[in-house]
């Protein structure tokens, strides 16, 4: 079963940030991204939230300001998404080749490798 809403303690755990950029793009970013409030009135983030939060990051690290992130994904969304799809499937290719050393060098003798 998926998780339907997440804190910000979770997103900020996800994206490898702290919690006070994930509020500040929150904010900043107010247009793409609607939190709702539970009973305490914490932000609570759906999956989509979520999927933006990870876009806004690939783009910021890219090089992106935050005005270049927001156009970006204004004018062409899909093409941040397929990118960041990407990019999630070269690293997934990428752990599972590290896997895939790590096993063979366990079963090689030193002094093969």
């Amino acid at each position: 079963m998926q998780k339907i809403l997440f804190t910000i303690g979770e997103v900020a755990e996800m994206l490898g940030e702290n919690v006070s950029l994930v509020r500040f793009w929150s904010d900043t970013f107010s247009g793409f991204i609607r939190p709702v409030r539970n009973a305490k009135g914490n932000r609570m983030f759906s999956a989509g939230d979520v999927e933006t939060f990870r876009q806004i990051h690939y783009l910021v690290r890219t090089g992106l300001t935050l005005e270049g992130a927001a156009r970006r994904l204004r004018d062409d969304r899909a093409a941040v998404s397929a990118e960041l799809k990407v990019l999630d499937s070269l690293k997934s290719v990428r752990d599972q080749l590290m896997e895939i050393r790590m096993s063979m060098s366990a079963k090689t003798p030193k002094g093969n490798i």
